[in-house]
Protein backbone atom coordinates (compact mmCIF):
# COMPACT_ATOMS: atom_id res chain seq x y z
CA UNK A 1 0.00 0.00 0.00
CA UNK A 2 0.99 3.59 -0.49
CA UNK A 3 1.00 6.30 2.12
CA UNK A 4 -2.20 7.85 0.71
CA UNK A 5 -3.96 4.50 1.14
CA UNK A 6 -2.82 4.40 4.76
CA UNK A 7 -4.10 7.93 5.38
CA UNK A 8 -7.49 7.07 3.86
CA UNK A 9 -7.75 3.93 5.96
CA UNK A 10 -7.03 5.88 9.15
CA UNK A 11 -9.73 8.45 8.30
CA UNK A 12 -12.46 5.84 7.84
CA UNK A 13 -14.74 4.65 10.60
CA UNK A 14 -14.68 1.11 11.99
CA UNK A 15 -17.63 -0.06 9.86
CA UNK A 16 -16.15 1.51 6.73
CA UNK A 17 -12.89 -0.31 7.45
CA UNK A 18 -14.85 -3.57 7.54
CA UNK A 19 -16.32 -2.75 4.11
CA UNK A 20 -12.86 -1.95 2.75
CA UNK A 21 -11.38 -5.18 4.13
CA UNK A 22 -14.26 -7.34 2.86
CA UNK A 23 -13.81 -5.94 -0.65
CA UNK A 24 -10.01 -5.99 -0.62
CA UNK A 25 -8.28 -6.19 -3.99
CA UNK A 26 -7.74 -9.76 -5.19
CA UNK A 27 -4.48 -11.12 -6.53
CA UNK A 28 -3.87 -12.16 -10.12
CA UNK A 29 -4.58 -15.85 -9.63
CA UNK A 30 -7.78 -15.16 -7.68
CA UNK A 31 -8.99 -12.89 -10.47
CA UNK A 32 -8.06 -15.43 -13.14
CA UNK A 33 -9.84 -18.27 -11.33
CA UNK A 34 -12.89 -16.02 -10.92
CA UNK A 35 -13.33 -16.04 -14.69
CA UNK A 36 -14.37 -19.70 -14.55
CA UNK A 37 -17.50 -18.93 -12.51
CA UNK A 38 -20.51 -16.74 -13.08
CA UNK A 39 -22.75 -16.26 -16.08
CA UNK A 40 -19.93 -16.34 -18.61
CA UNK A 41 -17.82 -19.00 -16.93
CA UNK A 42 -18.67 -21.52 -19.64
CA UNK A 43 -17.13 -19.21 -22.27
CA UNK A 44 -13.86 -19.20 -20.33
CA UNK A 45 -13.95 -23.00 -20.12
CA UNK A 46 -14.46 -23.29 -23.89
CA UNK A 47 -11.66 -20.79 -24.62
CA UNK A 48 -9.25 -22.62 -22.30
CA UNK A 49 -10.11 -26.04 -23.76
CA UNK A 50 -9.57 -24.80 -27.32
CA UNK A 51 -6.40 -23.01 -26.24
CA UNK A 52 -5.09 -26.16 -24.57
CA UNK A 53 -5.80 -28.27 -27.64
CA UNK A 54 -4.07 -25.74 -29.90
CA UNK A 55 -1.06 -25.67 -27.61
CA UNK A 56 -0.74 -29.48 -27.52
CA UNK A 57 -1.10 -29.79 -31.30
CA UNK A 58 1.33 -26.87 -31.76
CA UNK A 59 3.96 -28.56 -29.60
CA UNK A 60 3.43 -31.82 -31.50
CA UNK A 61 3.86 -29.95 -34.83
CA UNK A 62 7.01 -28.28 -33.50
CA UNK A 63 8.35 -31.70 -32.52
CA UNK A 64 7.69 -32.95 -36.06
CA UNK A 65 9.31 -29.76 -37.44
CA UNK A 66 12.56 -30.39 -35.60
CA UNK A 67 12.54 -34.04 -36.70
CA UNK A 68 11.84 -33.32 -40.39
CA UNK A 69 14.58 -34.13 -42.89
CA UNK A 70 12.87 -32.75 -45.99
CA UNK A 71 12.70 -28.95 -46.45
CA UNK A 72 9.08 -28.92 -47.59
CA UNK A 73 7.98 -31.06 -44.64
CA UNK A 74 9.93 -28.82 -42.26
CA UNK A 75 8.22 -25.72 -43.67
CA UNK A 76 4.77 -27.32 -43.37
CA UNK A 77 5.31 -28.47 -39.79
CA UNK A 78 7.08 -25.25 -38.81
CA UNK A 79 4.33 -23.00 -40.13
CA UNK A 80 1.67 -25.16 -38.50
CA UNK A 81 3.49 -25.07 -35.18
CA UNK A 82 4.04 -21.32 -35.31
CA UNK A 83 0.43 -20.53 -36.20
CA UNK A 84 -1.04 -22.89 -33.61
CA UNK A 85 1.23 -21.68 -30.81
CA UNK A 86 0.56 -18.02 -31.64
CA UNK A 87 -3.19 -18.62 -31.76
CA UNK A 88 -3.05 -20.44 -28.41
CA UNK A 89 -1.26 -17.46 -26.89
CA UNK A 90 -3.74 -15.02 -28.39
CA UNK A 91 -6.68 -16.98 -27.00
CA UNK A 92 -5.17 -16.91 -23.54
CA UNK A 93 -4.47 -13.19 -23.80
CA UNK A 94 -8.07 -12.57 -24.88
CA UNK A 95 -9.10 -13.17 -21.26
CA UNK A 96 -6.97 -10.31 -19.89
CA UNK A 97 -9.48 -7.52 -20.68
CA UNK A 98 -12.14 -9.43 -18.75
CA UNK A 99 -9.84 -9.63 -15.73
CA UNK A 100 -9.33 -5.86 -15.91
CA UNK A 101 -13.10 -5.28 -16.23
CA UNK A 102 -13.70 -7.45 -13.17
CA UNK A 103 -11.18 -5.38 -11.20
CA UNK A 104 -12.90 -2.14 -12.18
CA UNK A 105 -16.36 -3.50 -11.33
CA UNK A 106 -15.10 -4.67 -7.94
CA UNK A 107 -13.76 -1.20 -7.16
CA UNK A 108 -17.05 0.39 -8.26
CA UNK A 109 -18.97 -1.90 -5.92
CA UNK A 110 -16.59 -0.93 -3.14
CA UNK A 111 -17.23 2.78 -3.76
CA UNK A 112 -20.99 2.17 -3.95
CA UNK A 113 -20.95 0.41 -0.58
CA UNK A 114 -19.05 3.28 1.00
CA UNK A 115 -21.43 5.87 -0.49
CA UNK A 116 -24.48 3.92 0.70
CA UNK A 117 -22.97 3.60 4.15
CA UNK A 118 -22.27 7.34 4.33
CA UNK A 119 -25.76 8.19 3.02
CA UNK A 120 -27.29 6.02 5.74
CA UNK A 121 -25.57 7.92 8.54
Amino acid sequence: MTSIDDLIKEALSEQENEIIESTEELGYFSLAMGLFSGKLGWVTWVIMLVQGAMFVVGVWAAWRFFGATDVLAAVKWGMSAAVLLLMAGMLKMSLMPQIQADRVLRELKRVELLILHRAGE
